[in-house]
């Protein structure tokens, strides 16, 4: 196996028993990224240099004899939308296609010591569920480059699964690190809202968005967790909760562990493959000993609208900074207002415009009571729904997605079908909850499937234990 393929914590190892240099691994990851970045086009932004003088740095620090953390020396890739200095930032848009920030969001602070391979592709403003609407290229799944990697973080994804990075950061608006994570076998996971800062993280939608980590498996998951979770107070939504050592959770054990099984996500729609890879993964958590126990989550059929109405709302008032005048692209015109309608017409791709206009309609005089006013308040349901169930349940277990990885062209023409993509997803974030994707084999295409599990608010630890019980029986 080359080094490219092993998981963070087989690498940490090999690094402190000098068994390998963090040069080397840099230099192997490099060289994949070289043979497949052309077919993958993982990345926007590649940071070579960077990347071989930070190894070096941890390579000095382990011949001085100092300890290394967990995550130093390993290679990374960032989402585009996570401000870096003195590296660009695009959030694959052409409106910050020159953008360079003067700081660094908090959590690639935190990743202080990993080696960062570059800035990975998304959805233009994480607007997407398949990397297509990236201004600059679409991702590639690499299990099949005909179809896509998923969305908002397919590049993230992509990496991982393709061997141009050991982990990745993503940001999780509806479901976009899970949804990518399940197109291409690997583990994505959505904290807790407010666990993970969000200083840095260039908005969407802001009572959704939420970054997190994509690994090769479950105690990656929990090492990126430990680094970049906790209190921030650039970030007035972060949390205080303690953070615990994620890495205590991976227990193989979920003896007395109660599952939920949501009728509401086996229904019409679900490819029947998913359901029963899904309801295989039941059936095991049940052999192992965890109590599966079928419950109702009434209002998971008004999410997506919900959703659409709420994150469309944000996300115009978020974008409304980009206006020509105090950074990113400018596009001149005859007057101020011309040259701000140039400047969105032409820099903005079709569903970012798309989605501004859907959140300044449900925001409008005479629509804001009937639209937006009315999907808070269904937005509360939901959270209620969850909160009930989780008085019976420990965990609720669902489909990922409702389908495979579709191919690349096959849904741009239908939005409305390709919102739907994100129909398993966007309740976790409506509810602020926390969330795995987890890999549970391939269809009859070879194409990866996956499962999720959803916990309670700030309740990761019982997920992850659940997760890797599942992983290291399989």
């Amino acid at each position: 196996m080359s080094l490219y393929d092993k998981t963070a914590h087989e690498l940490h190892e090999l690094l402190t028993a000098k068994k390998i240099s963090a040069a080397e691994l840099t230099a192997d990851v490099f060289k994949r990224v070289d043979e497949v970045e052309d077919k993958i086009g993982a990345y926007l932004t590649i940071t070579r240099d960077k990347a071989a003088a930070d190894a070096k740095a941890v390579d000095d620090k382990i011949a001085r004899g100092e300890t290394i953390a967990p995550l130093e020396g390993i290679p990374c890739a960032v989402k585009d939308n996570i401000c870096t200095k003195g590296i660009k930032t695009t959030c694959a848009s052409k409106i910050l296609e020159n953008f360079i920030p003067p700081y660094n969001a908090t959590v690639y602070d935190k990743l202080a010591g990993s080696i960062v391979i570059g800035k990975a592709n998304l959805d233009e403003f994480a607007m997407g569920s398949s990397t297509e609407n990236s201004a600059y290229h679409t991702t590639h799944n690499p299990h099949d480059l005909e179809r896509v990697p998923g969305g908002s973080s397919g590049g993230s994804t992509a990496a991982v699964a393709g061997g141009e990075a050991i982990f990745s950061l993503g940001s999780d608006t509806g479901g976009s690190i899970r949804q990518p994570a399940s197109f291409c076998g690997v583990v994505g996971f959505k904290p807790t809202y407010g666990r993970v800062s969000r200083y840095g993280l260039v908005a969407f939608a802001s009572s959704l968005d939420q970054i997190g980590p994509i690994t090769r498996d479950v105690t990656d998951c929990a090492l990126v967790l430990n680094a970049i979770c906790g209190h921030d107070d650039m970030d007035s939504t972060s949390t205080a909760a303690p953070v615990p050592d994620f890495t205590k959770s991976l227990i193989a054990d979920v003896k007395g562990l109660k599952i939920g099984l949501p009728k509401e996500y086996f229904v019409k729609g679900i490819d029947p493959e998913i359901e029963t890879a899904v309801r295989n993964v039941a059936k095991k958590f049940e052999q192992l000993g965890a109590q599966i126990i079928e419950l109702s989550l009434p209002h998971t059929e008004y999410a997506i609208s919900t959703y659409y109405l709420i994150a469309p709302a944000e996300a115009a008032t978020n974008l409304e900074r980009y206006d020509g005048v105090s950074y990113g692209a400018r596009v001149d015109g005859a007057d101020v207002v011309e040259m701000m309608t140039n400047t969105r017409t032409e820099k903005f791709g079709a569903e970012v415009k798309r989605r501004i206009m859907i959140g300044n309609y449900a925001l409008s005089a005479g629509y804001y009571d009937a639209y937006y006013l009315k999907a808070l308040k269904v937005r509360t349901l939901i959270q209620n729904d969850f909160f009930d169930a989780f008085k019976t349940v420990d965990l609720c277990l669902t489909p990922t997605t409702p389908n495979a990885a579709f191919k690349i062209g096959e849904m741009t023409s239908d939005p409305l079908k390709m919102y739907l993509q994100d129909i398993c997803t966007v309740p976790v974030n409506l509810a602020g909850l926390p969330a795995v994707s987890m890999p549970c084999g391939v269809n009859r295409q070879g194409l990866p499937l996956a499962f999720q599990l959803i916990g309670k608010a700030l309740d990761e630890t019982t997920i992850l234990r659940a997760a890797f019980t599942y992983e290291i029986n399989m």
